[in-house]
């Protein structure tokens, strides 16, 4: 490897190669010279001459090489599959219709010291492709599309939210107190200041302060951490868009989440109606919006709401094979009724509306009534894509709710989990006190919105490197 270069000029990607020279007839000559670079993918030799498949980023160019012209000829053919080369000659269309880099001189430019799989099925071990990603993305081309998507929707995010006037920022992610939502965090420590500190479990206090501060549309597209389970639709760490607009409620929310999502849809797929999973999935605006109990009647038959006897919903849901928390009340049992028996078989797209204040601590109250609150999850194919609701405001009500969250962690009902020592964020509501206007706030799920817009079941398909088990030493994962 001593002779490899520290670089090597490329003139054209193999796409540009194929488009720009598309027009050659076979068996044409054009006399342009370019440079292609990248791994060889498929290599076959015929008497004196040999053709093989480079493959780069863009797509793939054949090379073909000629004894009479090609230099080192006899090292060429040697090459192994997956080895990285630069090569340069002349475009021609061979006799039997390939276009073609006719080589004259190519540097080898990295070995492949390993196998990358059959070159026809590719890597179809689960393990494998989600733990040797560099691996996967060149056996599989599928890979690649998906992650070129999803960092297409990001991009189409981030600028459809411009376009509206939402500034972009970042927050911090060693948060002091874990805050935003209820996850068990992951747990770090801070030697200069010898204190325990956790990585964001969600971003939204600290977003909301920015509000406070004058930032009337804000919003932060970042990763998140929590430590808890695996599943094909939860990594620990994952990716969100929060946003928060001042002056707005969760019904602007609704038409700025389904504006955006199909919006994103158009520019990454080309249309907003789609197949998901075998299924007709149409995400064009309007969505249906209707309530939690609405749903939950129209899904099971059941009439039920929050001020439903306790002792009822319990039996339901306990109906339904879920585990009933003794500590739970009504809010909290419908929620799970609903998640147990009615959101899976949501294909959707709906606004499901109108959630129970006791799983709400950061929500406003309805103004229509005291046990709920403003707040919806957008739900499509069956799972919730994000959530959103009318922000509370009054730094008292948010003391208290702050005060009966603190109380059920203490009690071991929570799930922050007990090595969380406080969950009372007294920055965030000194911040409270200096007034925070009528607010909207969403989270989105930018793993699971890249799932449904490029068809994959499981989110570990849309992250480069999704959480595993540790293998055990030499390569070998856990149970293997």
């Amino acid at each position: 490897m001593s002779d490899v270069p520290y670089r090597y000029e490329v003139t054209h990607p193999a796409a540009e190669v194929a488009a720009g020279w598309g027009h050659l007839i076979d068996g044409e000559e054009s006399g342009d010279t370019v440079s292609v670079a990248g791994r060889v993918m498929l290599l076959r030799k015929g008497g004196k001459v040999a053709f093989g498949q480079l493959r780069d980023s863009s797509g793939s160019i054949q090379l073909f090489a000629d004894e009479s012209t090609t230099v080192r000829f006899a090292e060429f053919v040697r090459l192994n599959l997956g080895d990285w080369i630069g090569a340069s000659g002349e475009v021609v269309r061979t006799k039997r219709g390939e276009l073609s880099v006719k080589v004259k001189e190519w540097r080898l430019l990295a070995e492949a010291r390993r196998s990358f799989g059959d070159k026809r099925r590719g890597i179809t071990d689960v393990e494998t492709r989600y733990r040797q990603r560099e691996v996967d993305l060149w056996a599989n081309e599928s890979t690649r599309r998906k992650l070129v998507a999803r960092g297409d929707i990001v991009r189409r995010t981030r600028e459809r939210l411009w376009a509206q006037g939402f500034v972009e920022v970042e927050t911090p992610i060693l948060h002091p107190v874990p805050g935003g939502a209820e996850a068990r965090p992951f747990i770090t420590h801070h030697n200069a200041f010898d204190t325990d500190m956790y990585l964001r479990i969600a971003p939204e206090l600290y977003l909301k302060r920015l509000v406070v501060g004058g930032f009337e549309k804000v919003f932060e597209i970042g990763r998140l951490f929590r430590n808890e389970g695996i599943s094909p639709r939860h990594n620990p760490e994952f990716t969100t868009l929060e946003l928060y607009w001042a002056y707005a409620d969760y019904t602007d929310l609704m038409v700025l989440t389904e504006d955006l999502v199909a919006g994103i849809a158009l520019d990454v797929v080309g249309t907003t109606v789609l197949e998901y999973q075998g299924r007709p999935l149409d995400l064009t605006p309007p969505w249906r919006r209707a309530t939690m109990v609405e749903l939950i009647g129209e899904a099971t038959g059941n009439n039920v709401n929050v001020r439903t006897p306790r002792d009822e919903l319990a039996q339901l849901l306990a109906s339904t094979g879920a585990t009933v928390d003794p500590a739970w009340g009504p809010g909290k049992l419908l929620a799970e009724y609903y998640e147990k028996s009615t959101e899976t078989e949501l294909w959707g797209p709906v606004f499901v509306c109108d959630f129970p204040q006791e799983v709400s601590p950061l929500a406003r109250r309805h103004r229509d009534g005291p046990d709920l609150v403003e707040r919806f999850e957008p739900v499509v194919a069956g799972r919730e894509l994000g959530n959103a609701f009318s922000e509370l405001i009054d730094p008292d009500e948010q003391r208290a709710r702050f005060n009966e969250q603190a109380a059920r962690h203490a009690a071991g009902d929570d799930e922050f989990g007990a090595e969380v020592t406080e969950v009372v964020d007294e920055e965030y509501l000194r911040a409270l006190e200096y007034g925070l206007p009528p607010t909207a706030g969403l989270g989105l799920g930018i793993d699971r919105l890249a799932m449904l817009l490029t068809d994959s079941a499981n989110i570990r398909e849309v992250i480069a490197f999704p959480t595993l088990r540790p293998e055990r030493p030499g390569g070998e994962p856990p149970g293997g």
